[in-house]
């Protein structure tokens, strides 16, 4: 196809790289943030997480109801679902050289690009799915898009139990040659002694039923003394500094299953992979009883996941580097498309289309330029 029409990228047609192994490694945390209710886009960063405080007895949850979330971030901001990925990242670190990132993401994107490449990734298999992706510089940046970004659970419906805590963490890693910068949701992390208090009380959770409930918070319950508001030129965000700092290896995802369902580590290892979430929390209900969950280290299994499927995870590797170079012959501006029963993910032009972020961010890359002449 041509660059006016589209890149095909072929399934079959993927040549994965040589002897180099498709590793995650030299995993940072950058930043964090978490949504706050409010009448405009707010968060807070770096943000307050659940605290993980295990139950005593069983708990009897009620099943979720009501609006929740399918893309957070595109629901709370849809003009630009990516910048308070950005707005927290440059609150942390002002001086971040972003020029030195191939790709940034949701971990949502990375594993439908998995999904593509093997299908048996996803527990419920290859769907259809479109990326919006731009070129800055010499960084790809690809936002997610869902058809419905939240929904409303009737209360005769059941869609299970414990969506979206608001919390989101970004992370930075390299993953075979390319150097990545990825966003991903947590449900809550392990409390430890060495976490660092910023301006605000940890916030408290009732074990399991704390965790599995609504832990958005409201601007008008954020009274910490003293926090910096701000409102950049020409952003409709609100950035509130406040919250606490949480060490990686703390970290867990909760995962909800009845109790004659077993949740087996492979189907929730390419989510935790993505993430290098390294705790994984299995809770089991009888009609929405929960039994004693506890919280297991699953770093290991994921290693041995990583080297079990280096032989997807390598053609992973040369997924992303073709899509990069598919947005760029596209003139920068592209959709990533996959339609299900196809073996190939088309590329096409975005031409005219909105860009990404506020202006004041696209000038990160050229002030970087300007520090290194």
């Amino acid at each position: 196809m041509s660059s006016k029409t589209g890149v095909r990228i072929s399934r079959e047609n993927l040549v994965a790289p040589g002897a180099v192994a498709a590793s995650i490694e030299n995993v940072k945390h950058l930043a964090s943030y978490s949504w706050i209710e409010s009448l405009v886009p707010t968060i807070s960063v770096p943000g307050i997480p659940p605290s993980w405080a295990p139950p005593s007895v069983p708990v009897r949850l009620q099943k979720d109801s009501g609006l929740v979330y399918i893309a957070q971030n595109a629901a709370r901001h849809p003009k630009s679902p990516l910048e308070p990925l950005f707005r927290s990242l440059y609150v942390v670190n002002p001086k971040f050289d972003i020029r030195s990132t191939d790709i940034v993401a949701d971990r949502n994107n990375i594993r439908k690009l998995l999904s593509f490449i093997n299908p048996s990734s996803s527990r419920n298999g290859l769907e259809a799915f479109t990326i919006i992706a731009e070129m800055v510089g010499n960084t790809v940046l690809m936002c997610r898009t869902e058809t419905k970004t939240s929904e409303i659970i009737a209360p005769h419906e059941f869609k299970g139990y414990g969506h979206d805590t608001g919390y989101h963490r970004i992370i930075s890693y390299r993953f075979g040659s390319l150097s990545l910068v990825v966003r991903h949701e947590v449900d809550g992390y392990v409390s430890q002694p060495a976490t660092s208090k910023v301006n605000e009380k940890e916030k408290e959770t009732d074990g399991l039923s704390g965790l599995l409930g609504s832990l958005s918070l409201s601007a008008t319950n954020m009274k910490s003394p003293g926090p910096i508001i701000s409102r950049p030129l020409g952003s409709e965000m609100v950035i509130r500094e406040e919250g606490i700092v949480v060490p990686l290896d703390s970290t867990l995802e909760i995962k909800t299953r009845v109790n004659h369902k077993r949740l087996d580590i492979e189907e929730i290892a390419p989510q935790l992979w993505a993430s290098q979430t390294p705790k994984l929390v299995r809770a089991y209900h009888n009609r929405g009883l929960f039994q004693e969950a506890k919280v297991e280290n699953v770093t290991e299994q994921i290693k041995t996941w990583e080297l079990a499927n280096q032989k997807h995870l390598k053609k992973l590797v040369a997924l992303i580097k073709a899509i990069c170079d598919a947005v760029k012959t596209c003139g920068g501006k592209a959709t990533i498309r996959y339609d299900e029963g196809s073996d190939n993910i088309i590329v096409r032009p975005r031409a005219g289309a909105e860009r990404l972020l506020p202006k004041d961010l696209y000038l990160k890359w050229d002030q970087q330029k300007e520090k290194t002449r």
